[in-house]
């Protein structure tokens, strides 16, 4: 359970978007509307180099989001030791204003899985996963979120709702939560439910920042629409809508352009972190 020892810090509701390294020098010299930039922590846990000075030098001049994507917070096995060691450098030399990682597992004992995969909503996988929430929160003396996943099929034996499941972690362990739109509106898709039912059931009021991205259209077997969460093109209108219907609920929140496949150039980029900015003009402060 979170206690009160732990650094709590806050991202301003502003666009963000994920850092990419051939974006360094625009980002310093035309940066608005992005108020704030993530990196993925895995990719800075080195010793030295380019990568860390430039990400020092921005730390200097932007609020920081380092979001994990291999702790394996859902995996059957501990979490790896060396990972978190390596995690609670980085997280303690940046001093981040946010922390989050993933409601999914990445690893089966020694081996590490190049995916993010479902786990069945289930008493026994809550305990698991909130063990590992506080494992991560004791050790890095900080407040972390957990993202919802994109989903591609459904667990027969899950005996609680995503937005519930994610609801009573948060409750247990005190983590916050970062709600990825278009994970919503690629699940709903995939699995046929409204998302704007899934937002009303979701709890936002734990939700610390907002994701979105782009995604890949495909058909399963039976022909039926498939959307695969890729992060590799443009948000999608309707993504952007059900960002609005979720600040009308949330009011304000950080929001996050992911583009990780395919990188445009800068101002496609900044393009889109200004519809995002568009949005937040909307909502009352």
């Amino acid at each position: 359970m979170l206690d009160n020892t732990r650094t709590e810090n806050h991202l301003p509701a502003k666009p963000g978007v994920g850092y990419k390294p051939q974006h360094f020098a625009e980002i310093l010299e035309a940066p608005d509307p992005v108020g704030w930039l993530e990196i993925h922590a895995e990719n800075y846990m080195g010793d030295g180099g380019r990568p860390l000075a430039q990400l020092r030098h921005l730390s200097e001049r932007f609020p920081i989001s380092v979001h994990g994507v291999g702790l394996s917070i859902g995996g059957e096995s501990a979490l790896d030791a060396d990972h978190l060691a390596r995690l609670k450098h980085l997280v303690s030399w940046l001093n981040p204003a946010s922390f989050s990682e993933h409601l999914a597992w990445s690893t089966h004992d020694s081996h590490f899985l190049n995916d993010l995969l479902p786990l069945p909503y289930t008493d026994a996988t809550l305990t698991r996963v909130c063990d590992h929430i506080d494992q991560v929160q004791d050790l890095v003396g900080r407040r972390m979120l957990l993202e919802n996943p994109s989903s591609y099929l459904a667990f027969a034996e899950s005996s609680w709702s995503e937005p519930d499941f994610l609801r009573e972690i948060a409750r247990r362990t005190g983590c916050g939560l970062l709600l990825d739109v278009n994970n919503v509106f690629v699940s709903a898709t995939n699995l046929d439910f409204l998302p704007q039912g899934y937002i009303d059931a979701y709890p936002l009021e734990h939700v610390g920042e907002i994701h979105l991205g782009g995604h890949d259209e495909d058909s399963d077997d039976h022909g039926h629409p498939l959307l695969i969460d890729s992060h590799g093109r443009e948000v999608v209108d309707p993504v952007w809508a059900l960002l609005d219907y979720v600040l009308d609920r949330s009011g304000p929140k950080p929001i996050l352009i992911e583009w990780d496949t395919d990188v445009p150039d800068w101002p496609v980029l900044r393009a889109e972190a200004a519809r995002a900015q568009q949005a937040l003009e909307r909502i009352p402060a």
